[in-house]
């Protein structure tokens, strides 16, 4: 029975009550990641993506624990709010918040900070690996939900599988027509096209493909450092690249 009993598997989590905070508002970070093969995996990550941020200052006062508008960043809340803003949906693009992070941290920090999320997402795909179906014909694009601490340490809220791609502003419109036209470029590449083409959803040779870069591509690896090759050394010289 004991033994029975160690054999389960949990899911721990914390309230992290000392975020990151930028003009005193807490936020986090929905990051664009396209699963094209689980046996091997191949991951794709994208360069666009956004901070979402609450309208009223944070306090980690136990008084505010039921604060829906200081506490969750979710559009839904937000927008109900009178300090919303329409024009920009408190919303950041990841390009932006990297700039301030480099500003007011340094660089080095927000490289360490950046290239921990890239091995949450590692972690946090290899944890399913073995139970996903995989079929060659299907693929998924996930919406990694990140909480950076103070220390510039990142968190996972949550993956979330189809992310919601509704729009609140112009610029969130492009970039979501964007995200969506490179990832048919990749789910679809010319040669899907061919008269001899197996088909399927990972023909794609590419290293890049728009905002879309690989991170992780383990039938191109001998072991399992996945930072070597992919999440390391090419990914900092990409293109748009988020890791750069």
């Amino acid at each position: 029975m004991q033994t029975q009993m160690m054999r389960e598997a949990y899911v721990i989590s914390r309230y992290i009550d000392k975020p990151l905070l930028i003009g005193g508002k807490k936020f986090d970070l929905r990051i664009y990641v396209l699963v094209t093969n689980y046996r091997p995996l191949k991951v794709w990550l994208s360069s666009l993506g956004f901070a979402r941020f609450c309208n009223e200052k944070y306090s980690s006062d136990a008084s505010e624990m039921n604060n829906m508008t200081m506490h969750l960043t979710n559009v839904a809340i937000q927008k109900k709010t009178d300090e919303y803003n329409a024009d920009h949906g408190s919303k950041w693009s990841i390009e932006n918040l990297r700039f301030y992070l480099e500003q007011t941290r340094g660089k080095q920090a927000t490289d360490k900070c950046f290239d921990e999320i890239k091995n949450i997402i590692y972690i946090s795909l290899k944890s399913v690996q073995s139970v996903i179906i995989n079929d060659k014909h299907c693929f998924e694009m996930y919406g990694f939900d990140i909480l950076i601490e103070d220390n510039l340490k990142p968190w996972l809220i949550e993956v979330n599988a189809s992310p919601s791609l509704s729009t609140t502003t112009e610029s969130d419109r492009k970039m979501k027509m964007s995200i969506m036209e490179s990832l048919f470029q990749i789910v679809v590449p010319p040669e899907w096209f061919d008269e001899n083409s197996k088909h399927g959803t990972n023909l794609s040779k590419e290293y890049q493909v728009g905002s879309f870069t690989v991170i992780i591509d383990e039938s191109h690896q001998s072991d399992n450092d996945h930072t070597k090759k992919y999440a390391g050394n090419r990914s900092k010289g990409a293109v748009g690249s988020l890791w750069r």
